[in-house]
């Protein structure tokens, strides 16, 4: 199968070859790897891709309500009854977002679903991949805590610089006017909105753990709270932008196959993978969510011009 190097040539060769058509050669290249990945699982295949890491500056590339529009576009007239395996690569985003996309991919599929993590799956997406029944990733593939933040600051870290206050001020009365000047630069109801954070992020992947990966696991209540802790562990993750490798999702407990295991199967979704971040690096789109008809919602850059 093709390599990095080998994609991008073919995409050129294709530029030069398909000149005539409306499609561009990036899409005619990416579109004929997913349906060949199609062919290889026979489920039905959604990539959702962000450009977070070649288009870094563009706010809109997280998960938001708007993107259910694409899903919806993208299962329109699809057969429900072969699942569907949603290949993921985003920064994470909007929990209510999330937790919607979440309950209307789950109504079409009745829960047979299938994450794939080619790269990286932070944050809110993380939570999208322990919605699923299973998450195939491989040595180079990435989750991410699922600790909120709220407006790019972390709850946990609120909250535990309250309780260091706190501590601090009761030992030493003194301390109070240092810690006055910290405490008040968060507005007088941020504290209470870090700790709904925090319980809506936790209970909906213990949740969503629960009842669709471990769905009939007898252990299923005791598995969803030991994975959540651990994700949503503040002390031991350190920071939201770590990433947790293949070898400490099995170890923490969640369903992983190794797409190792199949060349095959590792090859095409590299190769999927490849085609889409070329599309989004070398084109003005900044996110796509397509699925293996060729059916894409796209949002671009708008390009201003000067005379």
């Amino acid at each position: 199968m093709p390599n990095w190097n080998d994609v991008l040539k073919e995409i050129d060769q294709t530029r030069n070859k398909y000149t005539h058509l409306s499609q561009t050669s990036v899409d005619i290249v990416r579109r004929s790897y997913l349906k060949k990945l199609h062919k290889k699982t026979e489920r039905n295949i959604i990539a959702y891709y962000s450009a977070f890491l070649s288009k870094p500056k563009i706010d809109q590339t997280s998960i938001m309500d708007e993107d259910k529009n694409g899903f919806m576009m993208a299962i329109h007239n699809l057969d429900r009854k072969k699942g569907l395996d949603l290949i993921l690569h985003t920064q994470g985003g909007d929990i209510a977002a999330t937790e919607s996309i979440v309950n209307y991919l789950h109504k079409m599929f009745n829960d047979d679903i299938r994450a794939i993590v080619p790269q990286i799956a932070m944050s809110a997406g993380t939570m999208l991949a322990c919605s699923c029944k299973s998450i195939l990733m491989g040595k180079h593939s990435n989750l991410g805590p699922i600790d909120p933040h709220l407006g790019g600051i972390p709850a946990h870290g609120v909250i535990a610089e309250f309780e260091r206050a706190f501590k601090e001020i009761q030992q030493d009365k003194t301390k109070a006017i240092i810690w006055a000047q910290i405490i008040s630069k968060y507005h007088p109801t941020f504290l209470g909105q870090c700790e709904n954070a925090i319980t809506w992020s936790e209970t909906f992947v213990r949740e969503q753990l629960k009842t669709v990966m471990f769905k009939g696991d007898k252990d299923a209540h005791k598995k969803a709270h030991e994975i959540t802790r651990k994700l949503s562990s503040f002390e031991d993750n350190k920071t939201h932008s770590r990433h947790i490798h293949i070898d400490e999702c099995k170890e923490i407990g969640l369903k992983v196959i190794e797409i190792e295991n199949d060349p095959e199967l590792q090859d095409l979704i590299l190769t999927v993978h490849h085609s889409y971040m070329h599309s989004l690096m070398n084109t003005p789109a900044f996110k796509i969510i397509e699925n293996q008809n060729g059916m894409a919602f796209a949002k671009q850059q708008l390009v201003q011009i000067r005379q």
